[in-house]
């Protein structure tokens, strides 16, 4: 645990409010809106590492980060908010800078995809990718039954 302010930072994936995550990404984020909450549940039962940021009075989770790895050399850092009541003060910037420093991934080469909050995560070593790096987007489930 790491203190911030008003906050605490926690990567114990048991204190994790599930409401507060799902709430967020089901009504406030821009990606990934198709999942359901049973998709969601999965991401963070299957994540390597999750951090997450809690008012230090009130215990409420206002931050939440989850993280996919081999284990070895790479993650790829998902689902990162801060709720706005808790904006403005730096702790989004600490709560990435919690995840990828302060844990087991500190020397991985980390991957993330965002339209926004570029200046955050370049504060803190993220760089757009060179020509190394290809990729193939998801196709999004198809309705119905699976195929």
């Amino acid at each position: 645990m790491f203190e911030f302010g008003a906050f605490e930072l926690d990567d114990d994936p048991k204190r994790v409010d599930r409401d507060v995550v799902w709430q967020f990404l089901s009504t406030e984020a821009y990606w990934g809106r198709w999942r359901e909450r049973g998709h969601v549940e999965q991401q963070i039962e299957g994540a390597w590492r999750v951090a997450a940021a809690y008012e230090t009075a009130s215990g409420r989770m206002v931050g939440f980060a989850r993280a996919v790895s081999d284990g070895v050399s790479f993650a790829y850092l998902a689902d990162v908010f801060v709720e706005p009541s808790a904006r403005g003060g730096g702790l989004g910037v600490e709560l990435v800078r919690f995840m990828v420093d302060g844990g087991p991934g500190r020397l991985f080469r980390w991957a993330l995809h965002t339209r926004d909050a570029h200046t955050l995560y370049e504060r803190l070593g993220f760089v757009r990718p060179d020509d190394s790096y290809l990729e193939r987007p998801a196709a999004l489930p198809a309705p119905g039954p699976a195929r």
